[in-house]
């Protein structure tokens, strides 16, 4: 059974956890829900970050200067080709392929070179700014325009981090390289880069600094507080995209005021990034919550125990291990495992796992109830396969009573399965802890599997 949602670096048996490597580890089977922000190479202190983000400006400009020297058809094609980039698999499709502008979108961004004068004298400052003028165009392709545009830099830095971590490379046709020096692409070129699996495809990765959910200079923010209702709508109508958009085409001055405002407070835009813990005080809230919480399923109270333990134990257990998903169907479709981590061996305690139990992946099954059955051991245990490793935990609210505790020591004895229990009582020390900053959440989780194999046999 394969892995669930499998990331690059533990197909290749890397396992280091996502904040100790410089790139956003690229899953195979869905895009990483992050978009590269130019802005952030624009107020980079790097000099190499400043020069990528000019060269990035030059070459969009060179669009404008095609399409101005009659050569048009140009500009539209590699404008047309610059829109899309799956190799690197940002965004929020679960294919990891897009779809390029059609020439008419294309069309309608060279004509900005010429209708709006102050981009017909100098050109673009912040190429995002089509944003504000063009229906269609958002996050996901100003990400895919960047990372096309520095696709040779991200290139070259893929190759680096692979060499570094001993990834493997093999050959991949680029069909169309943008050349930076001679504003044009390089057609069909091989070079060596980590692939999919299964299909053979290239991945290229991008540093975690370049990073964030939206970008900074972002039409949808200016859509909601910064364009001037009152000079595009009558009193009482709706405004829509397309009446702002026509707006900007003829007010340039509203568009830049709100760039000058994005620059002036530059300091304030940083990358997000992929994971991030919840506040000590909001994980306290939350255990408040679980311990109200009655058994059953009354209310809907097995849910909200799923949901609040969820947000909890990820947070609790980052960065030693990183959240992979929650509510995992079995490629059957029938069974359903609640909480899936990787295992990045990152503390002494999950190398053992791994050693001992080959636990790639670690399992936790989640119960509201007022004690555990035989049956709720015996789902866990059907869900702890050779691919993610036997050991697995079952979160739930009491200890479990002596002859379902002596169904787990038999479990071990057999086949050397282990599974673990945590109650309210471990949760709560789990959350003293991580608030005392004394001590890790995840010694908790150590302490228990010590207790249990004290209880199995030698």
């Amino acid at each position: 059974m394969a892995l669930i949602r499998p990331r690059l670096t533990e197909y290749h048996d890397i396992f280091l956890p996502q904040a100790e490597v410089d790139f956003a580890i690229s899953f195979f089977e869905e895009d990483i829900p992050l978009y590269v922000d130019p802005f952030l190479l624009w107020k980079s202190p790097s000099h190499q970050d400043k020069s990528l983000h000019l060269s990035i400006l030059n070459s969009f400009n060179h669009f404008g200067y095609l399409s101005k020297n009659k050569n048009n058809d140009k500009a539209i094609s590699q404008l047309t080709l610059m829109s899309e980039c799956d190799e690197v698999g940002l965004g929020h499709s679960s294919m990891k392929r897009g779809k390029r502008i059609g020439k008419g979108k294309a069309e309608e961004i060279l004509r900005l070179f010429s209708s709006i004068p102050q981009y017909d004298k100098r050109g673009f400052t912040h190429f995002e700014e089509i944003q504000f003028y063009i229906d269609g165009i958002s996050k996901d392709r100003i990400s895919d325009f960047a990372c096309n545009f520095m696709k040779s830099f991200l290139i070259d830095f893929t190759i680096d981090q692979c060499d570094n971590l001993n990834i493997p490379r093999n050959d991949c046709k680029i069909d169309f390289l943008y050349n930076i020096s001679k504003y044009d692409f390089d057609e069909n070129v091989t070079v060596k880069l980590p692939t999919h699996p299964e299909n053979g495809s290239p991945i290229i990765l991008v540093p975690k600094r370049w990073l964030r959910f939206g970008p900074w200079i972002d039409f949808e923010e200016y859509f909601k507080d910064y364009c001037p209702r009152d000079e595009i709508v009558n009193p009482d109508e709706d405004i829509s995209r397309v009446k702002v958009l026509n707006y900007n085409r003829n007010n340039y001055g509203v568009v830049e005021a709100y760039i000058k405002e994005k620059e002036r407070t530059f300091e304030d835009c940083k990358n997000d990034p992929l994971f991030q813990q919840i506040p000590v005080v909001s994980t306290r809230r939350k255990f408040a919550e679980i311990k109200k919480l009655p058994t059953g399923k009354d209310n809907n109270a097995d849910r909200k125990f799923e949901d609040l333990t969820c947000q909890l134990m990820a947070s609790l257990m980052y960065p030693h291990l990183d959240f992979a998903a929650e509510q995992s169907r079995t490629e059957s479709g029938v069974l359903i495992r609640d909480l899936i981590f990787y295992n990045n061996r990152s503390h002494e305690f999950l190398k053992e796992l791994f050693d001992d139990y080959g636990s790639r992946q670690l399992v936790m099954e989640l119960k509201n109830v007022r004690s555990i059955e035989r049956e709720h051991i015996n789902q866990l245990n059907r869900y702890m396969t050779d691919e993610l490793g036997k050991f697995g935990v079952l979160i739930t609210r009491n200890e479990l009573k002596k002859a379902k505790l002596q169904n787990t020591i038999d479990l071990w004895s057999g086949q050397r399965r282990c599974i673990i229990t945590l109650t309210d009582t471990d949760l709560e020390q789990m959350v003293e802890v991580f608030e005392s900053k004394q001590r890790l959440p995840i010694d908790v989780l150590k302490k228990k599997y010590v207790q249990f194999k004290r209880s199995c046999p030698a």
